[in-house]
């Protein structure tokens, strides 16, 4: 979400070559394509919704009153929702720690994806306690279920990975500290993009009105870095694999 949604879009397909279309949700949201097939969405934020401009994952349900339910019951926080949106239904919530994450009933777009093609190359999920948000996540999204469809958890190497179909989809690590001043160090979840070169995406980032967030970084075999765009969303980018 941002507050000039055609900026937005200059921003982000000069520095991924994204190409943006309208969808049925109005004109003040737009899809992402790259080679043809949708990587990410953009809507400009409603004056009256006191949202912060952010990068912020959804998760698919099949019942958004059941779902916010569930995260009531588990002590968390239904910010707005559930709302009509377009063609479905959509709700904005924060776990128990504070991370902020959204949930969407109704029709997903073909092809949509996490971990393939110019799609997010990975979420991550940095919190106090990995495994508690596991479980906490696993009980309001269903994850680790019996449905065929449902995605995997296994812990690996300190982390917590979920994964569907052999594709890394997500990572909880723990340590996050919720009072932490750097609001980096507090629990939230991060939105990782694959990148041919990190260098030359953080010089035409900068080129472009962007900023840095951190250092450029070793990570998982590669190297990463935490990117600030014009209007202060952030959003990480990650050597292609």
């Amino acid at each position: 979400m941002t507050r000039d949604l055609r900026a937005a879009e200059s921003f982000y397909g000069a520095l991924f070559g994204w190409e943006f279309r309208p969808t049925r949700l109005g004109e003040e949201f737009s899809v992402a394509l790259r080679d043809g097939a949708p990587v990410a969405g953009i809507g400009a934020l409603a004056p009256r919704l006191a949202v912060a401009v952010a990068w912020t994952p959804y998760f698919a349900v099949a019942d958004a009153d059941l779902t916010a339910a569930r995260i009531r019951e588990r002590s968390a926080t239904l910010a707005v929702g559930p709302l009509r949106f377009g063609t479905g239904r959509a709700a904005l919530a924060a776990d128990r720690e504070g991370a902020v994450f959204g949930i969407w009933e109704g029709e997903v777009i073909p092809q949509w994806s996490v971990g393939r093609g110019g799609a997010p190359a990975w979420l991550e999920l940095r919190t106090r306690n990995a495994f508690d948000a596991a479980i906490f996540y696993a009980e309001v999204l269903d994850w680790a279920g019996e449905a065929p469809d449902c995605c995997q958890v296994a812990y690996e190497d300190d982390h917590v990975v979920l994964s569907h179909g052999g594709v890394t989809l997500a990572r909880l690590s723990g340590g996050a500290v919720e009072a932490a001043p750097d609001p980096q160090i507090r629990p939230r979840w991060h939105v990782h993009f694959r990148v041919d070169n990190v260098e030359k995406t953080v010089e035409t980032a900068l080129r472009l009105g962007g900023g840095t967030a951190s250092e450029v970084v070793a990570a998982g075999g590669g190297r990463e870095v935490i990117l600030r765009d014009p209007d202060g969303g952030l959003f990480t980018v990650a050597d292609a694999a």
